[in-house]
């Protein structure tokens, strides 16, 4: 599947902006974590951009929320470890834990994008340009603050050998990268 014909799928399941904004975003982040554990980057990107494919049809209902996806794109004959990454970036849909790289760096990195881009948010300006890594780090400690993502999500991030510091830099000078595209 081509990134055109991603991105048209994309656009046919889910309507929400800021839904699409996040699976952009998960995409440049997958790209950039790809690029520093030597993987593949159009896969990785792959699974990064469709990964959320299924929020509006499962309402985001956590017990199938992947299903829906994994079932789209084996249809239209995506590769299987893709669609399984995509799949165990939501445990709960499964019954199974998390075991590879892929599959841990899928969870981690969508889940990072919620807490960069909560602390966008918080600043003056709300452009990723003005963003710290440490400020991202230390919002991470804050439990109140973006409490709807997961810490231990992206704390994954070190089953795949990067500590948070560095997994927070590549990933926001990542989403640095589509700023534009992502309105921040």
């Amino acid at each position: 599947m081509t990134r055109d014909d991603a991105v048209a799928l994309l656009t046919q399941y889910i309507t929400n902006e800021r839904m699409i904004h996040h699976c952009y975003a998960t995409e440049s982040v997958m790209r950039a974590l790809a690029r520093r554990l030597g993987r593949d980057e159009e896969q990785w990107a792959l699974a990064g951009l469709l990964h959320d494919l299924d929020v509006e049809i499962t309402n985001a209902d956590l017990t199938i929320h992947g299903t829906e996806t994994a079932r789209i794109l084996k249809e239209k004959g995506v590769d299987a470890e893709i669609i399984d990454a995509i799949l165990m970036h939501n445990e709960q849909a499964t019954g199974r834990k998390r075991s590879t790289e892929f599959q841990h760096a899928l969870a981690a990195g969508e889940t990072i994008t919620g807490l960069i881009i909560a602390t966008t948010m918080v600043y003056p300006d709300k452009r990723l340009t003005s963003v710290k890594a440490q400020s991202v780090v230390k919002r991470m400690k804050e439990r109140a603050f973006a409490a709807s993502v997961s810490r231990e999500n992206i704390m994954e991030c070190e089953k795949i050998g990067i500590p948070l510091v560095e997994f927070v830099e590549i990933c926001l000078e990542a989403m640095r990268g589509i700023s534009t595209t992502l309105g921040l």
